[in-house]
């Protein structure tokens, strides 16, 4: 017995019980018919007789290519689909312009890959004195990044660090 979703699938020969209700491969109701003359259709068709719902009375099974089943169905589960991360680019007041640029450029990827970038400035010894070097920082930051993404959190602080979140467009 083959599996799909968990559920025990049986296919051509493994259907034991008769009779069984019929649903052709375009999906017209063939009618209840015996197991033997359900897989003697399907095999005219070139094609599988699969189990579809075991529990109904009858059960309902449906002639189906079920290899062709069996791909589309991994196919789907295997679609690509984003999730959103947040990714986060750490800064100093007294970090360099050059080095601002390049985690910028970073976060400037993160964004065009749909992710969201959280921009923290950290605050250390002394530095808290002077706290407004490190808000010039995230607003020139946060400048740079208004065309690749939207502000969704302000600056905060909270402690030694001041952080917000760019969200991507």
């Amino acid at each position: 017995m083959l599996k799909i979703d968990r559920v025990k699938t049986r296919i051509n020969d493994h259907i034991k019980i008769s009779p069984v209700r019929v649903i052709s491969d375009d999906g017209t109701q063939l009618g209840i018919l015996s197991t033997d003359d359900a897989l003697a259709k399907a095999r005219e068709a070139g094609l599988d007789l699969v189990e579809v719902a075991p529990d109904a009375k009858p059960p309902v099974c449906k002639i189906m290519d079920y290899g062709k089943y069996k791909y589309e169905k991994k196919k789907k589960t295997h679609q690509h689909s984003h999730t959103t991360k947040t990714k986060e680019i750490r800064l100093r007041p007294k970090t360099g312009e050059h080095d601002i640029d390049f985690k910028v450029k970073q976060a400037i990827t993160f964004l065009k890959h749909k992710d969201k970038v959280q921009v923290s400035v950290l605050f250390r010894g002394r530095e808290m004195a002077h706290i407004e070097e490190g808000q010039k920082v995230m607003e020139g930051v946060i400048e740079k990044l208004a065309e690749f993404g939207k502000l969704e959190s302000t600056p905060q602080r909270t402690g030694r660090r001041m952080m917000c979140t760019i969200a991507p467009k």
